[in-house]
């Protein structure tokens, strides 16, 4: 009885390792959202799950929520959104985007639906190299993003969000 008991452990075990730990490394991962950068559409302490299989397999498109390294700390991780692509030229003034790219020479105003009341500062005309990324927060006003620090190399980029739990909100939903 003691032996199965201990077989059954090892099992589990054994399964736990080839199973959960890369799923957990090497396809998803949790975080949380820390700040006010992302509102209304991500919140302080919203736990998120990252997929960090599909960059391997595409790049980022815009509009994206992604998870990255910015490009000044390798230990801290951001949440921004996707705003330019690699190549193109992002001019930002008077709170309108406008990107210039291939398909768009004479360039196309950003319409940002998800946006609510979000004044975008700033006055930058910045061309993207190649595997460069412009980011920005949904909260325009104190979003530290691509407007300050520049763009996000590819490499820099851990993954994009998947799913959303408003853990905050939930658990005072709970207690009332």
């Amino acid at each position: 009885m003691k032996r199965q008991l201990i077989f059954d452990f090892i099992e589990i075990a054994f399964l736990f390792i080839l199973i959960v730990v890369p799923v957990r490394f090497f396809i998803t991962e949790p975080f949380l959202v820390r700040g006010e950068s992302m509102e209304p559409n991500f919140h302080n302490w919203d736990y998120l799950v990252i997929d960090k299989l599909s960059f391997f397999l595409r790049d980022p498109k815009r509009g994206e929520i992604i998870i990255f390294h910015p490009p000044f700390d390798d230990k801290v991780f951001y949440i921004k959104r996707v705003i330019g692509l690699p190549g193109e030229r992002i001019v930002i003034n008077e709170n309108k985007i406008m990107i210039f790219n291939e398909e768009n020479s004479n360039g196309f105003v950003l319409e940002e639906d998800y946006l609510q009341n979000h004044y975008t500062s700033g006055k930058i005309d910045l061309t993207l190299g190649k595997n460069e990324y412009f980011v920005l927060g949904d909260n325009r006003e104190v979003s530290y993003d691509s407007r300050k620090w520049g763009p996000v190399k590819r490499e820099r980029i851990i993954g994009r969000v998947i799913l959303k739990i408003p853990l905050l909100r939930l658990t005072e939903a709970l207690i009332k």
